[in-house]
């Protein structure tokens, strides 16, 4: 199941975070004493090193990974968060594969799914919430396939039979100013999350065919 359990319980200072993050040194390991040196000491902004290490940026030993180097270079930082949500939260993606745009209730709604009822009212909403603020702080502009496809994209002309001229002996090719019809296919591959209970399967499903119809 590819669907982290770290959470924050207030997102606050996660900006804040972020940003000093990418404006300090990377330490040999993340702790919460170089969280309390970039002057974040409550016990809740702790909760972010979990996080991090969902999103990869952390080793297990919460030693920087090759991606928190990644999310140093701030011309692609928020890209690299964006990846790091989609594996981390793998198993909301397999049901709809926007879910960096779902509304929070949705979110809600999913995750209920995926936990099969496993986790309280107030951990849900705080997953939701996590997840929420993660997406508004990532780049999606990777992520998104454009459907914007314009007639003027495409050049040229395309000729039509040629007519033979009664009055000369001079074969014509004319042409035609309409545009060559595209014919587009799209190859969408799910991923079904390892489970016994079929109504994630069922939520699966369902999502798709509201979304492909």
């Amino acid at each position: 199941m590819a669907l982290t359990s770290s959470y924050l319980t207030s997102v606050k200072n996660f900006e804040s975070i972020m940003n000093s993050i990418l404006n300090a040194k990377a330490p040999e390991r993340f702790t919460t004493k170089f969280l309390e040196d970039l002057g974040f000491k409550s016990s809740t902004d702790r909760l972010i090193i979990g996080v991090l290490k969902a999103l990869g940026l952390l080793d297990d030993g919460s030693q920087p990974t090759q991606r928190y180097y990644e999310f140093l270079d701030q011309s692609q930082s928020k890209r690299v968060i964006a990846k790091g949500i989609q594996e981390a939260y793998e198993d909301l993606f397999n049901l709809r594969v926007d879910a960096q745009n779902m509304a929070n209730e949705e979110v809600k709604n999913k995750l209920k799914t995926l936990t099969q009822g496993q986790k309280s009212e107030r951990v849900i909403e705080q997953m939701a919430l996590t997840f929420r603020t993660l997406c508004n702080y990532a780049d999606w502009s990777d992520s998104k396939i454009s459907s914007d496809i314009r007639a003027n994209d495409v050049e040229g002309k395309v000729p039509i039979a040629p007519e033979k001229d009664n009055n000369s002996n001079n074969n014509a090719t004319t042409y035609s100013n309409q545009q060559p019809k595209m014919d587009l296919h799209y190859n969408i591959q799910i991923h079904l999350p390892e489970t016994r209970d079929m109504a994630v399967y069922d939520a699966i499903f369902q999502s798709l065919k509201k979304h492909l119809n």
